[in-house]
C-alpha cells in the first residue's frame, strides 16, 4: 500500500469534502476522488458514505482513519528523528496558541535565537488543540484551559491575574475593584465558547447568580480590548495585555473574586517524538515567561 493514498485519505475524511480536501491537496479533485476510489477498491471496503454530492466518514472509514493517522504519524516522527540524528540542524517547530500575542515576544526571541527553524502556528480553542495533539499536527500547544483525553505532559508558564477593563467615560471608571454581582447588565465584550476568556465570564457570573448581557463574541481574544475602546462595552482581559496597551484609553480594575486568573501552560504528548528545534523551543519558553512574563 502507497503512503500517497493514505495521506489523501486522512485530509478527506477530516474535510469529509473532496473540494476542500483536495483544495488543503493542491491537486485536482478528480484526482483525489480516483485516489480514494482506488484505496476502496484494494481495501475492499467503502470508507465514505455518499450522501448525495456530499461524503461522510462511515465506521470503516473511522476504524481505518485512527490506524492511518497512528502509522503516518510514526513515519513523520521517524523522518524527524533521523534528520536530528543526522545532524540536520535546520528543524521544525508546530505550535497552537489562543491568539498570537501570548506569543509575540516569545518567537521573536526564538527566530533570532534560530533564524534557521521552521515555525508553523495555528491560532485554536482548546478542543482544537487536542484534535492538533491527537493528529500529532502539533508539537506543543499554549493553552489557558486544561486539555485532557491524552497522554500529555505540561509545565505551566505563566499565572496572571485577569482585569476588568472599561472605557475612561464609564461610570466605573473611577474604581479600582468591582464585584462581579455589580456587572448585572452591563454589555459584555467577550470570545465564542471555546475559549479561556469565555470559560472563565461564565464561571465567575455563574457563581454570582448574574446572567451576562453579551454584546460581541468573536474568535480573535486579543481584539477584545480593542472593542472595548471603541465604547462597545466591558470585559475581561488578562494582566499580559496591560503590558503591552500602555497608551490604550482603559480603565483597569481588579474583580472580586479569588479565580479570576488565568494559567498559561505549554502542553505535548508524552509519546511524541520531539525535535532538537521543538526541545529548544520548550526550553526557551520556559525561561522567556520566567524573566519577562509577556
Amino acid at each position: 500500500m502507497e503512503l500517497l493514498p493514505l495521506r489523501y485519505f486522512q485530509v478527506v475524511a477530516r474535510h469529509e469534502h473532496i473540494s476542500r480536501a483536495a483544495e488543503e491537496l493542491r491537486v485536482a479533485q478528480p484526482s483525489v476522488s480516483r485516489t480514494i476510489a482506488r484505496l476502496e477498491e484494494e481495501l475492499g471496503v467503502r470508507l465514505f458514505d455518499r450522501q448525495g454530492r456530499g461524503i461522510a466518514l462511515n465506521r470503516f472509514g473511522a476504524a481505518f482513519l485512527a490506524r492511518v493517522d497512528r502509522a503516518l504519524a510514526e513515519l513523520d516522527e521517524g523522518r524527524r528523528e533521523l534528520a536530528d540524528a543526522a545532524g540536520l540542524e535546520r528543524g521544525a517547530v508546530s505550535v497552537a496558541a489562543e491568539t498570537a500575542l501570548t506569543l509575540r515576544n516569545l518567537l521573536l526571541e526564538f527566530r533570532s535565537a534560530h533564524p534557521e527553524a521552521d515555525v508553523r502556528l495555528y491560532q485554536s480553542t482548546a478542543g482544537r488543540m487536542v484534535d492538533q495533539l491527537r493528529r500529532r499536527e502539533v508539537d506543543f500547544c499554549l493553552a489557558s484551559q486544561p486539555l485532557t483525553g491524552l497522554p500529555l505532559e505540561s509545565v505551566e508558564l505563566l499565572d496572571e491575574e485577569v482585569l476588568l477593563v472599561v472605557p475612561l467615560d464609564h461610570p466605573l471608571a473611577g474604581r479600582s475593584r468591582v464585584a462581579v454581582a455589580e456587572l448585572a447588565g452591563e454589555p459584555f465584550v467577550t470570545t465564542r465558547p471555546g475559549h479561556w476568556q469565555r470559560a472563565l465570564a461564565d464561571r465567575l457570573f455563574a457563581a454570582a447568580g448574574v446572567e451576562p448581557v453579551i454584546v460581541c463574541e468573536g474568535d480573535e481574544p486579543a481584539a477584545t480590548a480593542d472593542l472595548i475602546s471603541a465604547g462597545l462595552g466591558i470585559g475581561l482581559v488578562p494582566a499580559m495585555a496591560r503590558q503591552l496597551a500602555d497608551r490604550t484609553p482603559f480603565a483597569w480594575l481588579h474583580v472580586d473574586a479569588p479565580d479570576c486568573r488565568r494559567r498559561l501552560s505549554l502542553v505535548w504528548r508524552t509519546d511524541a517524538y520531539l525535535s532538537r528545534a521543538a526541545q529548544r523551543f520548550r526550553d526557551l519558553a520556559v525561561r522567556h515567561f520566567r524573566d519577562q512574563p509577556w
